[in-house]
């Protein structure tokens, strides 16, 4: 199974940090924010890490690429632990498609189609981190036992919240499972179907691939993996879990990348 990292963003909300630097590159605490997702990939069991890139961020294949030549410096200097830390990232088994033009979400997704072979697959947004790198196994546990249905986590959020996200219509099948019958995309609060909101991962059915070469661009022009999930929606079950709000972090405003790098550092230290 592969582990789908879109990173092909502008990082807009970030900018002018983010005209040299990726957004996926800033740093949370002790790594860059991509590193967490791709250690989450890889603890998840998925055999590899596929990031969705842009030939415009190079820096993010530079973090992952070997550099022998630092290494041995590092050692050379006595800064063994360095060392390591360099040599570890340089050895995890990730590899890249590009996205040539920021065509919305399930359009990267659809760009590496070829990698996925026709088997579920991970997709895990960069702008989410999940230290505990717990979530992926669970949802797995729940896709195996509903004969490999796509799974998508949730989170409960707050009422004034809830226009914000893409939200689920479905009713629960235990405590922290649902059943899902519809995605809604940014419903106003009296429309909502629930206030379970889409949470940045998901494990998806090899139909969902297939799907995402007929989507057609919607909201603001772009192929959106919404509009897969609910045409798979027609064929085959899809169950989300929901999960502790504690145990994942949003990135993707530079307020929550602060608060998220305040959490991260206090129990790192604790």
């Amino acid at each position: 199974m592969k582990a789908l990292i879109p990173a092909a963003g502008l990082g807009t909300r970030f900018l002018p940090a983010t005209k040299a630097q990726p957004k996926e590159m800033l740093l949370v605490v002790d790594r860059p924010a991509i590193q967490y997702v791709v250690e989450e990939g890889l603890a998840s069991g998925a055999d590899e890490v596929v990031i969705i890139n842009s030939h415009d961020k190079k820096a993010i294949e530079d973090h992952f690429a070997p550099n022998p030549e630092l290494v041995a410096l590092l050692h050379e200097r006595g800064k063994h632990a360095y060392a390591d830390a360099v040599e570890y990232v340089g050895n995890l088994p990730v590899s890249y498609v590009y996205q040539e033009e920021a065509l919305g979400l399930g359009h990267a997704v659809r760009c590496a189609a070829e990698k996925t072979g026709g088997e579920p697959f991970y997709v895990l947004l960069g702008d989410v981190l999940v230290p505990g790198n717990e979530m992926l196994p669970a949802m797995k546990a729940v896709s195996d036992a509903h004969g490999g249905a796509s799974v998508i986590a949730v989170m409960p959020v707050p009422d004034d919240q809830v226009s914000r996200f893409g939200v689920i219509a479905g009713e629960a099948v235990a405590d922290d499972v649902w059943k899902v019958d519809s995605l809604v995309e940014k419903p106003a609060l009296e429309d909502a179907p629930s206030n379970l909101a889409v949470f940045g991962r998901y494990l998806l059915s090899p139909r969902v691939m297939e799907l995402l070469a007929d989507v057609k661009p919607g909201v603001g022009g772009e192929i959106q993996l919404t509009d897969a999930l609910d045409a798979v929606l027609q064929e085959e079950e899809m169950y989300a879990l929901i999960v502790d709000p504690a145990d994942g972090f949003d990135t993707g405003t530079v307020e929550s990348w602060l608060e998220t790098n305040n959490v991260l550092f206090e129990r790192k230290n604790a």
